[in-house]
């Protein structure tokens, strides 16, 4: 069976699990660095981006995340967690993991009140339909630049205010990461799709 960690610091970390069960994947919750032995693919979480750097300091993960990252294990970093993946984070007081080559800017779109929902084209997650994937924004970070070896998944639309057609869910390697939420939406596709990528890969993680 498929073992995918979650991040359980902070943040949607239950979430993330609920859908990945329903989807008959091994959960585990990592909170040490034990708890990164033996996983197929890893999720790092939602939440606010300062604190979960602080927890990773305090839980003395760091290290070992990098080396996570640096064997090539699929990670899926969503809102905060795609912040603490990338190379560059605007306004961010601690170290990131540097996994994405991108720059982004925590809390770009204003305060928690600024949050929104939008419908999203995703062609990597078609499922043979032309169905958008509803997705929700709560104080995401904007990628404002993006390196030559990553590939945008999608683009928010046209209408949608300031932000439009910025870069919202992109993928480098084993490496995805979105600033929306998918763990709150009712559709589990961007899930499977994390699966899949976690599946071709086809090993395990064991720390050396």
């Amino acid at each position: 069976m498929t073992t995918i960690g979650v991040l359980s610091l902070q943040g949607d970390f239950v979430e993330h699990q609920a859908v990945l069960r329903r989807l008959s994947a091994d959960v585990r919750q990592v909170r040490t660095p034990d708890g990164l032995r033996d996983l197929d693919g890893l999720i790092m979480p939602g939440g606010e981006s300062t604190t979960l750097c602080r927890l990773i300091q305090d839980f003395n993960l760091y290290d070992p995340l990098r080396a996570v990252i640096k064997s090539g294990l699929p990670v899926w970093g969503t809102c905060a967690g795609l912040i603490i993946l990338a190379q560059r984070a605007i306004d961010l007081d601690f170290p990131t993991l540097g996994a994405l080559d991108i720059t982004v800017r925590r809390n770009a779109y204003g305060r928690q009140v600024d949050s929104f929902e939008t419908n999203l084209s995703i062609p990597a997650i078609a499922d043979g339909s032309s169905r958008p994937f509803h997705s929700v924004f709560i104080r995401a970070p904007v990628i404002e630049e993006v390196g030559a070896g990553v590939e945008v998944l999608a683009h928010l639309p046209a209408d949608a205010g300031p932000a439009a057609t910025s870069t919202v869910a992109l993928r480098q390697g084993p490496f995805i990461a979105t600033t929306f939420h998918p763990e709150l939406a009712d559709d589990d596709r961007f899930h499977r799709y994390f699966l899949d990528i976690v599946r071709q890969q086809g090993r395990g993680y064991t720390p050396k």
